[in-house]
Parts: structure tokens; C-alpha cells; sequence
């Protein structure tokens, strides 16, 4: 009786979601009941649902579990639950649809929809994003956030042993392809049945968005080209970004570099990320002021911030797109030796590009572009403007889109290994990995630790490396020479 009521109270939830009417209601019990394994359903009443979607989700997937129809491996249970969760999910026609309606009235509207649609159907992954230890870290650049990423679940032996004998498949190709949309998942690519996809037209092109399963921050969304193609930043990577923040005024929109080292993750696919979200950078205020000759319209400045950033200010988008543009095209070129700041290697290599990001003011647009440079030395092999070795402790991955506006993505492993540092800050003879041997020593010098301020301590700790990380990625450093340097190069805009 039991499950046929979770059954009826799941279908009911999945009614409501505005994909189904009440007369599907069968069709859809009956689909419900094949899906977890159970031959047929008892009578169980029409009720009002207190539960949610993903606790009765959770219900299904356990008596699946029973009736042997998946196994204690977490893709199987990923790949139903997609499944599951695609009944709680309008199809994408119907999705857009509701989507332009909402923004026919408010484009506020139409986020907070389908914002919502996507927490309710467990696409973003809510339950494992609050595993994440989120603080705030006060630093000469302002209050950063840190945050360390415990949400994608680690893989089990019994998954990795599956996926070593998985059939290997080229579909999709990337995991931000259109293709996703709808896609099964198999053992070694994540479901995705109950991913939706909102189709947006830029400048003639088409584009898609969606939410990030695994969100760092408040809406994180990834607009993404339904052509799958490399990243690349220029003149219409800035018309998209200011484009979106037209269509969408109320989230920023940036773009990772397109280079290795200072890039992201995935730069096989031109893609922006996005959200509803106050960085720490977007509050950092410009330190100084300078006149673009050509562009005398436009507000420029450079913004205090670890990193090496323009700010420009303009009523109008098309100034500032090629206002931009002909910043990229002088940084590509422009070398300072002095400050180790090469753009082209003897090999031809190209180094320097710009990891931009978009956003509006007030009335006004506004656009961050953050200088990169992704070369490498003897001394610097990981990357000059990377974080150095003795910071890598705590940071050691690219420094991405995310990090460059303030907010740090660290490893799970920090989880446990900062708690083992402040039990050795309270007790030398505790255990603790040898990288932050010297760092912990160093802060029992510097601090007066007790029971009830270690936490405390240590978190301080942490955003002090990870503004130095900032600090190590920026080109002109915040020293007199570097600034002076900085100075050198705006003189040639």
C-alpha cells in the first residue's frame, strides 16, 4: 500500500508541474510502477502532498533498489532517479513556452520558473550543494568567499569498476552539448533525462541555457552554443555578454579565458556562465580613472582587485564592445619584460588574452576585463600567473572565471585536512598532511590560537592564501613596480 501512495503522491506533484493533465494520470502511474520494478498499483487515495518531489524520488529509487531493478551503484540510482524526475518535468517545448510567457510579463519571472523547475526535478543538485562549508574571509580587497566543493559525490569502487568495462561513446560530445538534453546517461556520463534547456537567440545565432547541476552560487546558469565548438574571446564574445545582460538584466554574465592554464574546465565548448549573484569583485571600486582617446564617452578605470582588471562603463553597448575589442587586440601584443609579461613566444605561441565579464549598474553597462597571460617558466613551470607552489597547499587547479571575481572553489580535500590542522594548532602530535606543515607552524607564531578560536583562525588563514593565489594570477602586480607597469601599458590605449 505503502508505495502505491508514494507512487499516486509523486504522479500528482508531477500534474502540478504543468507538463501533464489529470487524465495522464493512469498512463503516468503505470509508467512509474514499470520504471521501480512493482507489477501493479493498490488503491490509494487522491490527497493533498505535503512531501516533496525529491523525497518521494527518494522513496521510488529505494524500492527499485528492492525489487533488484538497479544495483548499489550510484549511476544506476543516478539514471532512474533521471528517469523519475523526467515525469516531474514539462518536455522542453513546454518548458520554453511557460519560460516566454513568465518573461512576456518579467524576466525576473521567467528565472525564478525556471530556476524553481530545476531545483523541484533534483536536476540541481540542492540536498548535495548544502554539503558544501561556505564562510566569508575579510581581506585587503574586501570580504571573499571561500567555499569548499563537497557536492559532486566521489565515485564508489563498484562504479569505477563498471566504467572501466563501459562501452566508450562519443555522444554527446562534451558535456554542455544540446544533446544532453533528454540523454539517458550510462555509466561514465552523468544522467540526463530531466535536463531542460532554454533556447535563446544571440545576434543571429543560436544559444541555449541552463542551470548547473552542482551551482557554486545563487543561479548559477551556463549559456552555451548549440554548435559545438572551442572558446574563444572576441569582438563577439563581448556583443553576447552585453546581449545577455539585456535579455537577462538582472544576472552578470562572464566568460573563462580561452587559453590553457588561466582558462576553465571545459574549453572544448564556447560557453558563459552566469547568475543572480553579487561577486566580490563587482563591489570592488575603481582605484584610479583613465581616458580611452577613442572612446571618450566611456567611463574607464582600474578596479583594486588582486588581479589585473579594466572596468568599463558605458548607457551604451556598441562603444563598449569595441571599446573592449581593441583593448584584447593591444594586450594580445603588448609585452613588458620588465614585469615578465610576454605575449608571443619565439615559437609563435600566443599567451595573452582576457577572461571578461558583464554586468549592469544602474543604467549603465558595465565590463570587467581581467588581463591573462598563461606562461610558464623554470622557476613557474605550473604557470607564471598561476598560484605558486606555496600556496598550492590549499589551491593548486586553474584560476577560472569563479576565482578571478572573488569567490574560491577549493578541493574536498580541505574538508579533513583543515580540521586535521587545527587539531595540530591545539596538539603538535596530531597527524597532518605534509604540505601545510610549514603554514600551520607559521600561524602558531603569528596567532593565539584556543579551542574556541581555531576555526576561526585557520578559515582567516585560508582567505589570506587564497587572496595571495588572486595575487599570483594577477599580470601587474600591486606593488610599485607592477603598477607602474600597468601604467605603461594603459598609456598605449
Amino acid at each position: 500500500m505503502a508505495i502505491s501512495q508514494t507512487v499516486r503522491d509523486f504522479i500528482t506533484l508531477a500534474i502540478q508541474s504543468g507538463g501533464w493533465m489529470e487524465m495522464d494520470r493512469i498512463y503516468l502511474e503505470n509508467r512509474v510502477i514499470a520504471l521501480i520494478g512493482e507489477d501493479s498499483l493498490e488503491t490509494s487515495e487522491l490527497r493533498s502532498v505535503t512531501a516533496s518531489s525529491v523525497e518521494l524520488m527518494d522513496q521510488l529509487l529505494d524500492q527499485a533498489e528492492k525489487n533488484g531493478l538497479i544495483a548499489e551503484v550510484q549511476a544506476e540510482r543516478d539514471i532512474l532517479e533521471g528517469q523519475l524526475m523526467d515525469l516531474m518535468t514539462p518536455p522542453p517545448s513546454v518548458v520554453n513556452a511557460y519560460f516566454a510567457q513568465y518573461y512576456s510579463k518579467d524576466p525576473i519571472q521567467a528565472t525564478d520558473y525556471f530556476f524553481q523547475l530545476s531545483k523541484d526535478n533534483d536536476y540541481i543538485k540542492t540536498r548535495d550543494i548544502a554539503r558544501n562549508i561556505i564562510f566569508p574571509a575579510e581581506t585587503a580587497y574586501g570580504t571573499l568567499e571561500i567555499t569548499i566543493n563537497l557536492s559532486k559525490p566521489e565515485k564508489d569502487p563498484k562504479q569505477i569498476a563498471a566504467e572501466r568495462t563501459a562501452v566508450k561513446v562519443d555522444y554527446p560530445k562534451c558535456m554542455l552539448c544540446m544533446e544532453n538534453e533528454g540523454y539517458k546517461g550510462r555509466m561514465n556520463y552523468p544522467a540526463r533525462t530531466n535536463h531542460r534547456i532554454i533556447r535563446m537567440n544571440l545576434d543571429g545565432e543560436s544559444w541555449g541555457m541552463q542551470y548547473s547541476p552542482y551551482a557554486y552560487y545563487n543561479e548559477h546558469c551556463i549559456i552555451l552554443s548549440e554548435e559545438h565548438r572551442p572558446m574563444t574571446i572576441t569582438r563577439d564574445s563581448f556583443q553576447r555578454l552585453l546581449k545577455i545582460t539585456e535579455v537577462l538584466p538582472h544576472y552578470f554574465v562572464g566568460s573563462n579565458a580561452d587559453l590553457p592554464i588561466v582558462g576553465g574546465s571545459i574549453l572544448s565548448h564556447d560557453h558563459y556562465q552566469g547568475g543572480r549573484h553579487t561577486f566580490p569583485m563587482a563591489v570592488a571600486e575603481m582605484e584610479r580613472t583613465f581616458e580611452l582617446k577613442d572612446f571618450p564617452m566611456i567611463k574607464a578605470g582600474i578596479v583594486k582587485w588582486p588581479l589585473s582588471v579594466i572596468r568599463l562603463q558605458s548607457k551604451t553597448t556598441k562603444e563598449l564592445v569595441a571599446a573592449a575589442t581593441m583593448i584584447l587586440e593591444k594586450w594580445k601584443n603588448y609585452s613588458d619584460e620588465a614585469v615578465q609579461v610576454v605575449a608571443v613566444t619565439e615559437d609563435g605561441t600566443l599567451h595573452h588574452t582576457i577572461t571578461p565579464i558583464a554586468r549592469r549598474n544602474g543604467e549603465l553597462f558595465e565590463l570587467d576585463l581581467v588581463l591573462r597571460d598563461n606562461n610558464v617558466s623554470e622557476e613557474f613551470p605550473d604557470g607564471i600567473f598561476h598560484p605558486h607552489p606555496d600556496v598550492q597547499h590549499i589551491k593548486k587547479e586553474n584560476i577560472g572565471l569563479i576565482e578571478v571575481m572573488g569567490l574560491a572553489v577549493l578541493p574536498p580535500r580541505l574538508a579533513t585536512e583543515l580540521k586535521e590542522v587545527e587539531n595540530y594548532l591545539l596538539d603538535e602530535k596530531s597527524e597532518i598532511a605534509d604540505c601545510h606543515v610549514e603554514w600551520a607552524d607559521q600561524l602558531k607564531i603569528t596567532e593565539t590560537i584556543t579551542a574556541e578560536n581555531v576555526t576561526e583562525v585557520v578559515q582567516k588563514a585560508v582567505g589570506a592564501v587564497f587572496a595571495r593565489v588572486l595575487e599570483d594570477a594577477g599580470v601587474f602586480k600591486r606593488d610599485v613596480e607592477g603598477q607602474e607597469a600597468f601604467t605603461r601599458f594603459i598609456k598605449t590605449l
